[in-house]
């Protein structure tokens, strides 16, 4: 049951303000079900007849009238204090509000010129709502101030905090749907008011909107009595205003009062944390109560429309073959007056024009919604200057990680003039053997401190919550308003954010193509903890799929490398680091690993993708006999041993030795941008020669890969089988066959006419006996393969 109420008394609004800023939401409210319906007779200046109708009606009526409640009074605050304002529109689904509140502020024809302001302007921005040739329904990459399409629910709080971060004069409004509000992510995410620091941030003001349903049940919070409801955001560390009812007259009174006041509040705390305060402030937020699909139908064919579920999406249906839905739908958007809202020639009146903020201030052309306008790029060290001296392949050994850790604390602290760089993870930055960024700056935490809490500070640039949506939210709220990030996850569980990846790799293809769309910096992602060292946590830690799921996306858009070392890591940060536009994920493991290639090496060998490591092979000056191939540092280890064992059995066998850095060089340049021409494959993989490729992830994926490339049967691929325990490094390689042993018996099953062959067969055999045995009696992995080294 809603009541008229509101936490803050008084009427702010004079009998001019109130008619003017509800003929503007009633304009609002008009277009959005012009869109959702009409094809034509946009002003209805006709009677209304089923030709000018949609015959597939689309979109979702029952969250817009709230938005374009919300996004009315949130310009008159901007407009009067002269605010800089993003809307991130939560229940994304209602896309209808936010273009037409970018075509009512005149930044939708500013974009798109031919959705010009007349009557031939509203009938293209009708027309093409859901419809052929035309845009999406939700809040997406074509509407002007979005920078979140709400599609998928549970991310619009942790990308406003995103948002916010570095953007000290930036205040993000948060609408977020009661049905979102029941998902993970979204409870998750209401803890990032504890990483806002009110100096150097800017303010997220979350407003909850309680209209009661979803698409076919009441929502979880709505129905919760109000005191509970209160204490739940209280605990949360909110101060919840109260904006409750029906009327609209009413409810435009209590929400300029509540706006009044939050906006003080607000600037009155950020002026307290100035003064020194550096107590974590209670912010304001708004629970805004009001019915789902207010002001449309609230009866159809007897039941009820308004305020129920069934105004989720489109109220009045079957609009062709029924008159009396024809005329409902027609004095429902005459009840809206539009002749009282548009002129002759189908612009908006002239003193509603005046309601909307102007240039940059509107939020639909806010820079911050359009983040590449804004980008500054990282001044950046050299990362030779991080190299590890490797003078001999496969003999020292260093943590790959830990010595990007110490580029990436400078690559901190050259930017920290202009912050515009943060190192992101769930709780794992110094697991992953990053640590040496707390040298630069310590996490964020604005939470209770105790002395004995290490490397925490509220103005820290590290982001850790044990949240890997709330951390993916985070940095793609960062990136898209035009800053750079880094994140770093464990392999298995970066699976977590599976869809929220996907969402962002849909926007960036989307965006690409959007001509007044500039491009943002990249996601860039390290997964290490991986699946060959996860020996010790075990089977739930062992999964490298990850690479699988980014393959689906377009090539425009994804890059996957694999350094083999520690040289080939740093050249990767630093690449993935400058990008724009891509997502970069990078696979390399945190442990003590053999080093391969010096810096200049590396740095070759990575502009090029892949290439043959000439030191590892044998075939220099005659066609090989058989070409082992490897992606991935733990791969590259053991394919390295594996031709160790075949060299000294087989004197006279030639080996090419390959190793890939860029996975997708192996496709063809048709299938990605990276990949290398049929005549440069052939070349390094041969046309008749067995290929023995060993794989980091899953081995159907490299097949997936190189379907198209001649001497695909010829390729036998090794990788994770999905086979794992809590076991030894090593054991973990011999339980999928990616060990060294299992290789060179692999070899010399498709090598014909070597010698000896069964006796060295006979005596690898033996050797993964000894190694089980071994590893069961004793733990450890056999000296001979822990202690390996390159002896050439």
């Amino acid at each position: 049951m809603i009541t008229n109420k509101c936490t803050v008394p008084g009427t702010p609004l004079s009998d001019a303000e109130l008619r003017l800023i509800d003929a503007y939401w009633r304009a609002a409210n008009y277009l959005a079900v012009g869109q959702i319906y009409l094809l034509d007779n946009p002003l209805l200046e006709q009677p209304l007849a089923k030709e000018h109708v949609k015959p597939r009606l689309l979109g979702h009526w029952g969250t817009t009238p709230g938005l374009n409640f919300i996004y009315a009074h949130l310009n008159r605050i901007i407009k009067r204090d002269d605010l800089s304002m993003i809307y991130i529109c939560g229940p994304g689904h209602g896309g209808p509000a936010m273009v037409a509140n970018a075509y009512l502020e005149g930044t939708y024809s500013s974009y798109y010129p031919s959705v010009s302001q007349d009557k031939a302007g509203l009938q293209r921005l009708f027309k093409q709502f859901s419809f052929p040739g035309g845009i999406p329904s939700h809040a997406a990459p074509e509407v002007p101030g979005s920078i979140h399409e709400g599609g998928e629910l549970g991310y619009a709080v942790s990308h406003a905090y995103g948002a916010a971060f570095d953007n000290p004069d930036l205040i993000v409004a948060c609408v977020v749907g009661d049905g979102e509000a029941e998902s993970g992510p979204l409870a998750a995410s209401w803890h990032s008011n504890k990483f806002l620091h009110p100096v150097r941030d800017g303010c997220v003001l979350p407003i909850l909107h309680l209209n009661g349903y979803k698409i076919a049940n009441p929502t979880v919070l709505a129905r919760l009595p109000e005191s509970e409801l209160n204490s739940l955001f209280v605990g949360y560390g909110y101060k919840p205003y109260w904006v409750e009812g029906n009327d609209p007259a009413q409810v435009h009174q209590f929400m300029a009062a509540t706006l009044d006041v939050i906006i003080a509040e607000i600037k009155a705390i950020k002026a307290a944390a100035k003064a020194g305060n550096t107590a974590r402030p209670q912010w304001p937020m708004i629970i805004m109560k009001t019915p789902k699909g207010w002001t449309g139908p609230k009866v159809v064919d007897g039941k009820r429309v308004e305020d129920s579920w069934r105004a989720h999406q489109v109220p009045v249906a079957d609009i062709q073959a029924n008159p009396a839905h024809l005329k409902v739908l027609e004095d429902w958007m005459k009840s809206y007056r539009p002749q009282e809202l548009f002129d002759e020639t189908g612009k908006l009146r002239a003193e509603l024009q005046t309601l909307a903020p102007t240039g940059d201030r509107r939020m639909g052309h806010n820079p911050h919604a359009n983040g590449g306008k804004l980008t500054v790029d990282l001044r950046m060290p050299d990362f030779r200057a991080y190299a590890v001296p490797v003078v001999k392949p496969g003999t020292l050994e260093v943590e790959s990680t830990a010595v990007s850790g110490k580029f990436l604390r400078d690559v901190m602290h050259m930017n920290a003039a202009q912050a515009n760089f943060r190192v992101f993870g769930p709780d794992e930055t110094a697991s992953n053997r990053l640590q040496a960024v707390f040298e630069e700056s310590k996490r964020t935490w604005m939470a209770e401190s105790i002395p004995s809490d290490d490397n925490l500070a509220c103005d820290g640039r590290v982001m850790e919550i044990l949240s890997e949506h709330t951390i993916e939210g985070w940095l793609e709220g960062y990136l898209l308003t035009g800053r750079h990030g880094f994140f770093s996850c464990y392999e298995a569980f970066i699976h977590l954010i599976d869809s929220m990846f996907n969402q962002h790799a849909k926007w960036l293809k989307t965006t690409r193509h959007i001509p007044w769309r500039r491009p943002i910096p990249s996601m860039n992602y390290l997964l290490t903890s991986h699946v060959w060292r996860q020996d010790h946590n075990g089977f739930s830690h062992q999964d490298p799929g990850f690479i699988d799921h980014v393959v689906n996306k377009k090539s425009e858009v994804i890059r996957i490398y694999l350094p083999p070392d520690a040289n080939c890591l740093l050249n990767s940060v630093d690449h993935c680091l400058r990008s724009k536009h891509y997502v970069n994920v990078i696979v390399a493991g945190k442990q003590p690993a053999l080093q391969f290639l010096d810096m200049p090496s590396a740095e070759k060998h990575c502009t090029k993708g892949l290439g043959i490591w000439e030191w590892a092979s044998n075939d220099q000056g005659v066609e090989p006999d058989v070409v082992v191939v490897c992606c991935g540092d733990v791969p590259t280890l053991e394919a390295l041993a594996a031709v160790d064992i075949l060299r000294k059995a087989f004197p006279t066998l030639h080996i090419r030795f390959v190793n890939i850095v860029d996975l997708m060089a192996i496709q063809h340049p048709s299938e990605h941008p990276h990949g290398i021409s049929d005549k440069d494959y052939d070349l390094l993989f041969t046309n008749n020669k067995p290929v023995m490729f060993v794989f980091h992830g899953y081995p159907w994926l490299i097949h997936r890969l190189i379907y198209r490339r001649r001497n695909h049967d010829n390729v036998h691929v090794r990788g994770y089988k999905e086979e794992g325990t809590t076991t030894t490094p090593f054991d973990m390689c011999v339980l999928n066959q990616i060990d060294r042993f299992t290789l060179a018996m692999d070899v010399i099953d498709r090598v014909p006419g070597l010698p000896n062959a069964a006796h060295v067969k006979e005596s690898l055999k033996d050797k993964l006996i000894e190694h089980k045995l071994y590893v069961t009696q004793f733990g450890i992995d056999m000296p001979e393969v822990s202690s390996w080294k390159w002896p050439y």
